[in-house]
């Protein structure tokens, strides 16, 4: 009787069918990409002369020639192909599962950031120069990341999956900014660097490399298949895995132990290529629901598939170059992610949208009175009195009246705002004296003032401050557009590189290059152009604005991946000296920039701010739900077109400046949040911080190394990891984020 109402075993046999079709299907497409894939390279050596070596037909393995092109590059490259895409499918698919995050990627556990940080030590510091060298930093590199953040997140409770996502994430940039720091201090190292960054499988020559780093696919692997099942038991809870058995925090090691280990070794085989795990495990998701073992099989398959496919692609579009295989990926797997992140299976991922305003009540529901509590009374003629005795506004706040106008001012807010201003100051003046030893502080804030000697004045305003008011513009930009997508996306993870904002802006910079006289910059205003337009790509593909869940994220995560590797096909394929100052820009810099620069954003500043501030009353009540903003008379989805659209320009603004410097935008609203109070939401306060941010890592990189100069982008990267790690993992960050 179940079967005929569509109850009870007849949908468990048709998923299992749907599984088992897939299954088939993909098994079927990985043959024929691995005899595609030994029939198509260098040598000219077609399907036949490959069958007759496979078969040995003919005595063809005595043919030196066979030997070398099918023997010793087709067949292990084919097989390095298909155990890296596979080992990078299956990490991300348990990645994603215990963190119960859809979008989780491989990266998360700041594999990629320690590998490529091992690569460039190893090239910089130890004079390493061959791919086997290569092959045991990048291991050692990322093993040792991945431990640290393990050791982070497990330190307090247990390993959680937000906590190995922060943990992540933040020791990640911490370790690319490091990497950052060895790089543009070594031409050498870069160019090196460029290239093994892309990923590739050119350098695949015998079994020897995978001989080696085969036992740790084949532990990695068994890892995942031996703890499928507790992870499964975990998806339901960490109290009813307990009662089923499991300890929760030691499955969550082991499997980021076997993340680990998966993704060193094709780390270290191919280079950092990002995006597949996120890919395999979101597209095995999408056909096996919540059934773990059949998504970790087709993870490894989807994995395969696409990494083969892409490598075949690889030896063809650009003969007789290779094209880089992230690129490929990144080409190959952004489009395929939105259609999957378009159609209507999204919701059978358990990843269902958010209440629109459509469908939220059109009224509050009333909650009643509990009959055992008495209701408050209160005092006779107290309504009458309340006026006159009790002042209608909080005890932080006060009233400044002038003639006929009033104004509530926040007192905290208020000396927040004045003791931001005042380090501003600080560091304006110590960022002017800095690298002048001859001059003294009293001198030099005289010269800022414009009196003192005359070649002091010109030294300090001519030299100094365009670049200073430079960077002050580039941080309140970023630090309102921080603070606008904090408050929009209520979560103080949230920046606009989530739409794909930074990736964009430094695109259409780059591409603006090539129309440039100096051939090192770009146009200012080719960054909000580009921020607008990859977020309007991403509205128009993710179905429009308003609160879209993870369809808007997934979006912004495909087009920053097809952003960030044609960002990098630019760089790789640029002389040396060229992409070392481009290079250079991308990690956000101020070197080079001045008034020239920063008047253009400064009369943008002057029209967009008043605009942040017109909207602020309206950000406040963002914080609750669309029912509640429109009962206390605010539209909510103007209000987010609005700030969005603020934010954007903000952060296109900020990128056409000084390039893409991370964790500005999302420290400036944090730190001006703890020093206003939870309660306002700190436009003004973010604007200081994230320009007194930006001037103090710029002085910080001018006088760090004798003779050379950091980025100020590498220095807020290697000193926001630290922060984030402070912020979001103390005891209360569950409140915080």
């Amino acid at each position: 009787m179940a079967e005929k109402d569509g109850r009870g075993p007849a949908p468990e046999r048709a998923a299992r069918r749907t599984v088992g079709l897939a299954v088939t299907g993909f098994t079927l497409a990985l043959l024929l990409l691995v005899a595609l894939s030994l029939s198509v390279g260098a040598g000219e050596v077609g399907p036949g002369g490959v069958l007759d070596y496979l078969l040995n037909r003919h005595g063809a393995r005595d043919d030196s020639r066979l030997a070398l092109v099918v023997g010793d590059l087709r067949v292990p490259r084919t097989l390095t192909a298909l155990l890296v895409g596979g080992a990078l499918g299956v990490a991300g698919c348990l990645l994603q599962a215990v963190t119960r995050n859809p979008l989780a990627e491989t990266g998360l556990l700041g594999v990629n950031a320690g590998a490529s940080l091992g690569v460039v030590a190893g090239i910089a510091l130890l004079g390493f120069d061959s791919g086997f060298a290569y092959l045991g930093c990048a291991f050692g590199g990322a093993v040792i990341a991945s431990g640290l953040v393990l050791l982070i997140a497990g330190r307090k409770g247990g390993g959680s999956p937000m906590r190995l996502v922060l943990a992540g994430s933040a020791l990640g940039a911490t370790f690319g900014g490091l990497t950052s720091v060895i790089v543009v201090n070594s031409a050498e190292t870069y160019d090196r660097f460029r290239f093994w960054v892309l990923g590739s499988l050119a350098g695949v020559e015998g079994y020897g490399e995978l001989g080696r780093l085969a036992p740790v696919l084949a532990v990695g692997f068994l890892v995942a298949l031996l703890v499928a099942r507790p992870l499964s038991a975990l998806a339901l809870g960490d109290d009813l895995a307990r009662s089923l058995g499991h300890r929760p925090p030691l499955i969550r090691t082991v499997v980021a132990v076997g993340v680990t280990l998966l993704t060193a070794a094709a780390v270290a085989l191919a280079g950092p290529i990002s995006f597949l795990g996120l890919l395999a495990g979101f597209l095995a998701r999408a056909i096996a629901g919540t059934r773990l073992p059949a998504r970790l099989l087709l993870a490894g398959l989807v994995g395969a598939c696409v990494l083969t496919v892409s490598d075949v692609a690889a030896r063809v579009v650009s003969r007789p170059y290779e094209a880089p295989v992230s690129v490929i990926v990144a080409l190959i797997g952004a489009p395929v992610l939105i259609l999957i992140v378009r159609s209507k299976s999204l919701t059978t991922m358990g990843m269902t949208e958010p209440a629109t305003e459509e469908s939220a009540p059109s009224k509050p529901r009333r909650v009643p009175w509990p009959r055992r509590l008495p209701r408050p009374r209160l005092p006779k003629r107290a309504s009458a009195r309340t006026p006159k005795r009790v002042r209608p506004v909080g005890t932080d706040t006060f009233v400044l009246r002038r003639g006929p106008l009033s104004f509530l001012v926040a007192r905290r807010a208020t000396l927040a705002s004045l003791l931001l201003a005042a380090l501003l100051v600080v560091a304006v003046v110590l960022s002017a004296y800095a690298g002048q030893s001859d001059m003294s502080v009293g001198r030099t804030f005289r010269a800022v003032l414009g009196y003192g000697d005359h070649f002091d004045v010109l030294l300090v305003q001519k030299f100094r401050l365009g670049r200073i008011v430079a960077g002050l513009t580039a941080g309140a930009a970023l630090g309102l557009a921080g603070c606008l997508t904090q408050t929009l996306a209520r979560n103080r993870l949230a920046t606009p590189e989530l739409l794909g904002v930074n990736d964009g802006a430094t695109a259409a910079v780059l591409v603006s290059v090539t129309f440039s006289a100096s051939g090192s910059f770009g146009a200012w205003w080719a960054g909000p152009i580009g921020a607008l337009v990859a977020v309007v790509v991403v509205t128009l593909v993710s179905g429009g604005l308003g609160q879209r869940g993870y369809r808007v994220l997934v979006v912004g995560l495909a087009m920053s991946a097809l952003a960030s590797a044609a960002t990098q096909v630019v760089l790789s394929r640029r002389s040396l000296n060229s992409a070392s100052s481009l290079y250079v820009w991308t990690s956000g810099s101020l070197n080079g920039r001045g008034y020239s620069v920063a008047v253009p954003v400064l009369i943008g500043l002057a029209v967009l701010v008043p605009l942040a501030l017109a909207v602020a009353r309206h950000l406040g009540v963002l914080r609750f739900d669309d029912s509640t903003a429109a009962s206390l008379g605010s539209n909510a989805g103007r209000t987010r077109l609005i700030c969005l659209l603020l934010a954007v320009a903000l952060a296109g603004l900020a990128v056409g400046i000084c390039g893409p410097v991370g964790f500005v935008a999302l420290a400036s609203p944090v730190i001006a949040s703890r020093l206003a109070g939870p309660l306002r939401v700190p436009l003004v306060g973010s604007m200081l911080t994230g320009a007194t941010l930006v001037v103090v890592a710029d002085t910080l990189g001018r006088i760090a190394f004798d003779g050379s100069e950091l980025p100020v982008g590498v220095v807020t990267t290697v000193l926001g990891g630290p922060f984030l790690l402070w912020v979001l993992l103390g005891r209360s960050a569950a409140t915080r984020v």
